[in-house]
């Protein structure tokens, strides 16, 4: 296997840290909530030795800091600004070929956007939880939660809102036992201060407005047979994380793919989640209309 590689890719009002393993077919990995390209540390290898893996940090987030003047910088980051990012890597590193795309939680709200804007670069996208609230029969709880993270952000600070967030998004999980420190890839260890430094940006900036994002279904629709809207089986419960997954392959006449753990399966089950990610990467995608 070729050893990891790293570089660095300027784009509008940012430069991107990225890192890329192994060699073949380019699989992005698009990492979701405060995590960057370090999330995918314990399943990497194991796709490494099928596609050229690829990951990043999102701008905004750990090595990828922004390069626009503070007075430039919205007060929310935009889907669209993200998902041209990540079609802009696919640009520079897989030009002359459709890529495959993870995406997971936020991230897979940027997947799907990239598929809905740029379906010619891309030959499948896995959508796993997308926090896609509007697609649910009654999003107004879910947005009233993640109203008062962002609040509870500004007034008391990101533990605070932190707990919150997972106060409100207990209802229906499966407890697991937490992976041990010791059991950790080093690169997600070496990340987790990383992601505390990017809770500021991932709730404050990017939870409310990716989460109320609408998905364009008009351009979905011809290239649905591209699209894999996925789901943790322990997350089945929890409305805000596997109902959007689930309405948006009803939408689509697609079918959900189920996958190992919960909203966090590629970090709780690495390995048991990159072979369920490689058996659907190998099945032929289905013609519209089957």
């Amino acid at each position: 296997m070729h050893p990891q590689r790293t570089g660095t890719l300027a784009v509008p009002g940012a430069t991107l840290h990225y890192e890329t393993l192994g060699s073949g077919p380019v699989l992005l990995l698009i990492p979701g909530g405060a995590g960057d390209a370090g999330l995918y540390a314990g399943m990497a290898p194991l796709l490494a030795t099928r596609y050229t893996v690829v990951s990043y940090d999102p701008r905004g987030l750990s090595r990828s800091p922004l390069t626009a003047p503070p007075d430039a910088i919205g007060a929310d980051e935009e889907v669209s600004v993200w998902s041209d990012d990540a079609r802009r890597l696919l640009d520079l590193l897989a030009p002359d070929e459709e890529a495959v795309v993870l995406g997971c939680s936020s991230g897979a709200v940027v997947a799907v956007d990239l598929l809905a804007r740029h379906p010619r670069r891309l030959r499948r996208v896995v959508a796993h939880e997308p926090p896609l609230l509007e697609l649910l029969p009654d999003p107004a709880p879910h947005r009233a939660l993640f109203a008062e993270v962002r609040e509870l952000l500004r007034t008391r600070g990101a533990e605070a809102a932190m707990a919150r967030l997972g106060e409100g998004l207990a209802h229906g999980a499966v407890e697991r036992a937490p992976v041990p420190a010791t059991e950790l890839p080093p690169a997600i260890a070496e990340m987790a201060p990383r992601m505390h430094a990017n809770l500021p940006v991932f709730l404050g900036r990017v939870l409310r407005s990716f989460s109320s994002a609408v998905p364009d279904l008009a351009s979905l629709r011809p290239v649905a047979h591209r699209l894999v809207p996925a789901a943790g089986r322990d997350s089945r419960l929890q409305t805000p994380l596997y109902g959007p997954a689930a309405r948006l392959a009803e939408l689509l006449g697609s079918r959900l793919e189920e996958f190992p753990g919960g909203h966090l399966g590629a970090v709780e089950c690495p390995r048991e989640f990159a072979d369920r990610l490689l058996a659907v990467l190998d099945r032929p995608a289905a013609p519209l209309g089957d």
